[in-house]
């Protein structure tokens, strides 16, 4: 199932590598339709634009939405580099996203499953499935790059 999402990651990943080049932290995101095409994509741009919710995950639903003339994106797949925070996921259910797919775990602000499972969350209306760990190696270096030259 997740080498279905080889080519939209690999898409996601180029999209975090310009934030990275940009000044942002490198994360990427693609929202694809239920057939698996991208609709719609994004990257951080929270330096660039001075904006705290400009993350990935935001711009993606935002662009998505518009494209589609609708808030609902049910039946549709977030593909992203890194595992989604607090904010991203609520988001993502608030959109009625049917499936996540992301590339790193998030150990430290990730709310798909490592830190906190909120896309899972039985207590909350919506829920999304969650492929994590999705060509996570190439996340993390480019994640690790993006941090070891500001130190």
């Amino acid at each position: 199932m997740t080498a279905a999402y080889d080519a939209p990651m690999h898409r996601a990943l180029a999209l975090a590598a310009e934030a990275g080049d940009a000044g942002d932290v490198p994360v990427g995101a693609v929202v694809l339709d239920a057939t698996g095409c991208v609709i719609a994509e994004g990257r951080n741009l929270r330096e660039q634009t001075h904006d705290p919710t400009g993350h990935a995950e935001i711009i993606a639903l935002r662009a998505a939405a518009e494209h589609l003339e609708s808030w609902n994106l049910e039946d549709h797949t977030l593909v992203v580099t890194l595992e989604p925070c607090v904010m991203c996921a609520g988001a993502i259910l608030q959109a009625r996203i049917g499936r996540v797919v992301f590339g790193a775990w998030d150990e430290k602000a990730g709310a798909a499953g490592s830190m906190y499972d909120l896309l899972r969350d039985r207590r909350l209306p919506y829920r999304a499935e969650v492929v994590g760990g999705v060509q996570s190696d190439a996340a993390i270096i480019l994640l690790q790059k993006f941090f070891d030259a500001r130190r």
